[in-house]
């Protein structure tokens, strides 16, 4: 594993308490260029993660704390009239950051949801007509608690897929647990997180990933597991050429991470299970009869043949 990735995950382990795997998702999704969902319940570490992340990168950030009275100019910014120059001027809104921590955004409502949705396909955001770039690397981590709890609206298909993975965090075991009391004791878990890589170092190994080597047999394996989602009774509709390109750049990313210039098989499968469940859209009778999107994915995995 290449060494400034070593320096981020444990610079991340020294805050967040047994989440090692979901840390490598993260950095993962980072260097393939694209956006996480981190949806669990309150409580578990979403909000920390994506902070200890933005923290451990000198980059600029923003938390934007959706609430269901927030408005798509908190998000964007808005043209604000300068009585003293008798003009209006530009006020930047959160988004026009390097990493964006979109925190509980599915406690919002859909017009304020959608306000991110150029900002994360096309690196910039047009107000009045406007269009202001926003620096690399960007990154927007979104954070969800489960439809199922009050005062949550659903996110859109669009939304969803522009997530190229999405991840859950889950409970942590009895020696997990003491280890974090143990910190909680001793102070650490309130000490600052230090900046371990620059912006110019992101940039760069994300360069290094678009050269690692994928067959043309494993590309084609790409594109028969995003038509093969279109195949089941279940699934309403299929996952978009959107997908095939995340599960593409995350597989290139995951060969890096691993320290290998070219791709295997495994790298697809690990990563179809985190870039292409939420994007799949089920029928009202599977969802009444509680069918799960990733034993679906599972199933779909299986049903097509991995190439030798």
């Amino acid at each position: 594993m290449n060494e400034k990735i070593k320096l981020l995950k444990n610079n991340i382990a020294s805050k967040l308490v047994g989440k090692e795997e979901q840390t490598e998702y993260m950095i993962i999704a980072l260097l393939a260029g694209g956006h996480v969902l981190i949806e669990d319940m309150p409580g578990v570490g979403k909000t920390l993660l994506s902070r200890t992340l933005a923290d451990s990168l000198s980059c600029t950030s923003a938390r934007i704390q959706f609430t269901p009275d927030t408005l798509p100019s908190d998000v964007t910014g808005a043209s604000v009239f300068d009585a003293k120059d008798s003009v209006f001027k530009f006020i930047k809104g959160p988004v026009i950051n390097q990493i964006v921590l979109a925190d509980e955004l599915n406690r919002t409502s859909p017009k304020t949801q959608s306000a991110l949705l150029e900002a994360m396909e096309e690196r910039q955001v047009t107000v009045d007509s406007v269009t202001y770039p926003i620096p690399e690397p960007f990154m927007v981590i979104g954070t969800q608690n489960p439809i199922s709890m009050a005062g949550t609206y659903p996110l859109p298909e669009a939304q969803l897929d522009r997530f190229m993975m999405r991840i859950k965090l889950g409970p942590l075991n009895e020696e997990e647990t003491v280890r974090m009391e143990q910190r909680f004791l001793e102070g650490r878990l309130s000490e600052p997180v230090k900046s371990v890589l620059t912006a110019e170092e992101v940039i760069e190994m994300k360069k290094e990933v678009r050269s690692v080597n994928i067959t043309g047999e494993l590309m084609h394996y790409i594109a028969r597991l995003i038509l093969a989602t279109f195949n089941k009774e279940e699934i309403v509709t299929g996952c978009s050429p959107r997908a095939s390109l995340s599960l593409l750049s995350a597989s290139l990313s995951k060969a890096y991470i691993e320290g290998r210039d070219y791709v295997i098989p495994e790298d697809i499968m690990d990563m179809a299970r985190l870039t292409l469940p939420h994007r799949l859209e089920l029928t009202a009778q599977a969802k009444m009869g509680r069918a799960d999107e990733d034993k679906l994915l599972s199933d779909i995995i299986r049903s097509v043949p991995v190439p030798k």
